[in-house]
């Protein structure tokens, strides 16, 4: 069953695939933005709305009337719950990076933005098909 949602969801894997990666390999050093204040937080932010985004597109071309539960437990609690175990991986399995709460907050803030956005496109939408 769960080959199903990775054929129908491609996207959406990748995407996850990709922040996976990203979070658990090791970089050099990186030069600094100094211009821009808490870059991480952002780069955090902007990897998980991107990655509730394309979850609501994904989900939203399938099925003609959205399913809000479902959406909030695919677009919202899956990614906030997979980044809480990235950065307890990253904690505890890496030597190179660490875990971080505030990082937690920014991921969670980040797939919260396009999910609220998405709710009330859901909403909507629902209510011209009355």
């Amino acid at each position: 069953m769960q080959i199903k949602y990775l054929r129908h969801y491609p996207l959406s894997t990748l995407t996850m695939l990709a922040i996976v990666v990203l979070s658990l390999i090791p970089f050099g050093e990186m030069p600094k933005l100094q211009d821009v204040p808490l870059i991480d937080k952002w780069t955090h932010i902007v990897m998980y709305a991107g990655l509730c985004s394309v979850v609501w597109l994904e989900y939203m071309r399938r099925h003609k009337t959205p399913h809000i539960g479902r959406l909030t437990l695919y677009a919202l609690l899956c990614p906030i719950a997979a980044s809480g175990m990235l950065e307890l991986a990253q904690e505890y399995l890496t030597t190179y990076r660490s875990g971080e709460w505030l990082d937690l907050l920014a991921n969670s803030i980040g797939a919260f933005l396009p999910y609220s956005l998405g709710i009330c496109h859901a909403m909507l939408r629902k209510n011209r098909q009355r």
